[in-house]
């Protein structure tokens, strides 16, 4: 561990973005800046995404951040005791095995009493029959019965002693279980902490920000509605569940629909060419090394070991991570690289992109074998053929390259390498050779992989000073803190609830909640009020009688602002009457749908149809199926009514079928603008009813069919 020489500053988490899966968190910190730069701000979660962490200064023109880095300390704590929960769930673990050892014990006793059988002596040959002694035996029965009563009865009440322990230890036990994680352990205190490098002088607020896993949310409304109002509130609320390893209080929560881990890299488009072959392109990440990369490092070596106090930082769980581009005095730490097409250049080349290797003599055992890339020996030019979304696919050497290669690759070049098989041995014992390929690098994937890059430093060895390497770095502790966090991603969404990836489509929202919220790191749904959203409401009441003689009440809601209001269930208030929770459909700005409020029972509906079948044209020819359909409405409410009465009208494609309608209905707009999509056929009427008020509505329509031919499929007299 390294020596604690920085400065402490305190930090409060100050806001959080939740998306689809994971959180982007805003840390502040405040404080003086040091004579020599180094600062020390504790507080973060320990399932922090490796690489995550970025800082800057605000408010400070005159300081800058040229160095971040994660360290992990862990020490033992003052007092290893357990918190109050823990040791509850302990001692009632306790309780429940003594109660049960008491029943077992209790169990024991029942068995060996209920032995308990009257044995006669053995008999021996010579001695007549002796009689039985009725009186011994009935005593001994009633001794048994007497005995096993009582310990029956104290078993039902060591019984009733396990139920109750079992119950409680339960219960504490999944109280333990929901409890925030925002706890240390109880034996070891780890403590995350981001090591910064500060220029400047003066008073600085320095702004962390990191990504964290195990977030999710999903959005939920509250909709109020007045009879007779034109408008109505809509509270957009989220409910929302984290076990990122920090509780968020006092936190401004901001929510977004976008995939947090989606790669935003370009894929890499290989052209396809009909003709002469033609050699291989160079890679788009092959860059020439610099001149002197040796002689970079020559000060350090010069001034010789570092003392201990200011080692680089190797504790268990750092690693390196991206900060302002800077350069001072000290090491040169591990920095992420910028990636290709980037305008600021690369300050090192890729792995064994250095200065040439010399020149193996004949006959030794570097020019026994291929060249291996990433090795101060060379490359191994083999193409690497892209896989779906325009990685390159990791390569692997060839059959032919011996087991030595495989040890020789990672201590030059960093990258692991399985064992590789024996090459056969060429006649006469003589070891064979391959030539070398012909042409430009061909590094893998990993090698290209520049986000997952890493720069090393002085205190690397020198066959790596200057060069990229994939970052090897794992913290088991770590990575099982991220596997649990990951866990509210299994969670049962509420009712009606759906999540904001497939509800969202292609487009990505965000939601900033108007107050503070506290969400603790317990893994369970918390609800959080984002904002009131203004929508245009009316009420409308909808039938369609061929299929139910009853009225429906709907509220027809359009989105009028400028964002998205995703799927989710809806609490809908009439007044000051709670009706019910239904399903709100995803609506984009502008769009109108309907929510359905449940049956009318103001509203009444009739229909009556008649069919009348008759004959045509010349000679009988022409079949003519003649429908009326008559519809009453009554409106037996307090105020006026607008009803929607549906019917459906049959249609064809054969061209010897005539339909002809006679009613005053309309056919619904199919150009999308409406609430809802309409089957073909359907026809409509629109009432204003006053209160009180009835009306009849009649239409139908007739069907010429020819006499030879008859209706398939359907009634017709419906």
């Amino acid at each position: 561990m390294t020596a604690r020489t920085e400065q402490r500053w305190g930090s409060t988490l100050d806001s959080v973005v939740v998306y689809a899966q994971g959180a982007v968190c805003r840390r502040l910190a405040r404080g003086s800046v040091p004579p020599d730069g180094r600062v020390r701000v504790a507080g973060l979660p320990r399932s922090l995404d490796p690489g995550s962490l970025r800082a800057r200064v605000t408010g400070a023109a005159d300081v800058r951040v040229t160095e971040a880095r994660v360290e992990v300390e862990a020490e033992p704590t003052v007092t290893a005791v357990p918190d109050a929960l823990r040791r509850e769930v302990e001692q009632l673990h306790e309780e429940y095995a003594a109660a049960q050892g008491r029943r077992d014990r209790q169990l024991s006793r029942i068995k060996e009493v209920g032995a308990l059988r009257p044995v006669p002596p053995a008999r021996k040959r010579d001695d007549p029959h002796r009689r039985t002694p009725v009186d011994a035996w009935l005593e001994l029965a009633e001794f048994v019965d007497e005995r096993l009563t009582g310990l029956h009865a104290r078993l039902v009440e060591l019984e009733e002693a396990v139920g109750l322990a079992e119950h409680a230890f339960s219960v504490a036990a999944d109280k333990l279980a929901r409890a925030s994680s925002d706890a240390p352990s109880a034996h070891v205190e780890t403590t995350v902490s981001a090591v910064l490098t500060l220029d400047g002088a003066g008073d600085a607020e320095v702004e962390l920000e990191y990504g964290v896993p195990g977030a999710v949310w999903v959005p939920a409304y509250r909709l109020t509605h007045r009879q007779g109002e034109s408008s109505g509130r809509l509270v957009l609320r989220a409910s929302v569940a984290q076990r990122t390893g920090e509780d968020w209080t006092g936190v401004r929560v901001a929510l977004a629909t976008a995939d947090l881990r989606r790669r935003t890299d370009l894929p890499r488009l290989r052209s396809i060419r009909i003709g002469r072959r033609q050699p291989a392109p160079v890679p788009s990440g092959w860059r020439e090394p610099p001149t002197g990369l040796a002689d970079l490092f020559a000060g350090y070596d010069v001034a010789g070991p570092r003392p201990a106090g200011t080692a680089a930082p190797t504790g268990a769980g750092s690693g390196p991570v991206a900060a302002a581009a800077g350069a001072g005095p000290g090491p040169v730490p591990p920095m992420r690289p910028t990636p290709p097409g980037h305008p600021e250049p690369l300050t090192a080349a890729p792995p064994g992109y250095g200065a040439p290797p010399p020149v193996p003599l004949p006959g030794s055992a570097e020019s026994a074998y291929p060249k291996v890339f990433g090795s101060p020996t060379g490359d191994l030019a083999q193409p690497v053929p892209a896989r779906p979304g325009g990685r390159p696919r990791a390569r692997s050497m060839p059959p032919a390259a011996p087991a030595a290669m495989a040890a020789m690759a990672p201590q030059a070049s960093g990258l692991a390498a399985p064992p590789m098989p024996k090459a056969p041995a060429a006649p006469g014992g003589v070891a064979p050779t391959a030539a070398p390929a012909a042409g430009p690098p061909q590094p893998s994937g990993a090698e290209l992989d520049y986000t997952a890059l890493v720069l090393c430093g002085s205190d690397e060895a020198a066959a790596r000073r200057g060069r990229l390497f994939p970052d090897s770095s794992f913290d088991p502790v770590a990575a099982e803190h991220r596997r649990r966090a990951e866990g509210v991603a299994a969670l049962p969404l509420p009712g009606h609830a759906v999540r904001p990836r497939e509800s969202a489509g292609s487009f990505d929202h965000r939601f900033d909640a108007v107050a503070r919220a506290d969400i603790p790191s317990d893994g369970a749904w918390h609800t959080v009020t984002v904002g009131e959203i203004p929508v245009g409401l009316h009420t409308e009441y909808l039938c369609v009688p061929s299929v139910e003689q009853t009225v429906y009440a709907t509220l027809v809601l359009s989105n009028s602002t400028d964002q998205a209001l995703l799927a989710g269930p809806v609490e809908v208030t009439v007044g000051d009457d709670f009706l019910l929770t239904t399903a709100l459909p995803t609506l984009a700005p502008g769009g109108v749908c309907r929510v359905g409020l449940g049956p009318a029972e103001g509203v009444r509906v009739t229909r009556r149809t008649n069919l009348h079948e008759s004959t045509a044209g010349l000679r009988n020819s022409t079949t003519v199926l003649d429908h009326r359909i008559h519809v009453e409405l009554a409106n037996l409410l307090a105020g006026p009514v607008t009803v929607e009465v549906r019917e459906r009208v049959p249609v064809t494609s054969d061209a010897d079928i005539r339909i002809d309608e006679r009613a005053d209905w309309t056919a619904p707009s199919q150009d999308g603008a409406g609430p809802e999509h309409h089957a073909p056929g359907t026809r409509i009427w629109r009432v204003d009813l006053p209160a009180g008020a009835t009306t009849a509505l009649d239409g139908g329509y007739e069907i010429r069919i020819a006499s030879a031919k008859s209706l398939a499929g359907g009634n017709r007299r419906s």
